[in-house]
């Protein structure tokens, strides 16, 4: 049986009173902005893609596991200004995922780890059809395994 999931980047609605400060407005608030340029990355966590050379993103600290549990947990992000509507697609990865060393973590309705994995992003359907195929997984938060930076939020679809 196939375990069809739902990936969904983050609301754009807590990110847009910030765009369009001044960098001064930004650095009371401990947020930098960074400007794309050719052959950098800067992975946008509202629509799940790289910031295009030119675009703007924001560098900010964000709770990704609101919950509360000892794995309440927030890291550095990047959200590009002006994005409007959050990514969101059932049982197909976003292309800025296919391309990097991915740490999965399924967690319970508690917000206590169930089971987590490494993967790189092509092979990740396999891990998280695993991860969601056990009973207790109530979402799944895939970050880079490098950086360890909150990626996106996977469910069952």
């Amino acid at each position: 049986m196939t375990t069809h999931y739902r990936i969904t980047g983050l609301s754009p609605e807590p990110f847009r009173p910030l765009f369009g400060l001044s960098d001064a407005e930004l650095a009371e608030r401990h947020i930098v902005r960074r400007r794309a340029e050719a052959g950098q990355t800067l992975p946008d966590r509202i629509e799940l893609r790289p910031a295009r050379p030119g675009e703007s993103c924001l560098l900010l600290n964000h709770v990704h596991l609101d919950i509360d549990s000892p794995y309440r947990a927030s890291h550095a992000i990047f959200v590009r200004e002006g994005a409007e509507a959050a990514f969101e697609a059932v049982d197909k990865l976003p292309e800025m995922l296919r391309y990097s060393l991915l740490s999965l973590r399924a967690f319970d309705a508690q917000g206590l780890i169930v089971d987590a994995g490494v993967v790189e992003g092509r092979m990740a359907e396999s891990l998280i059809g695993h991860l969601l195929g056990q009973p207790r997984t109530a979402f799944i938060h895939a970050h880079y395994a490098g950086h360890g930076c909150y990626v996106a939020r996977i469910e069952r679809a």
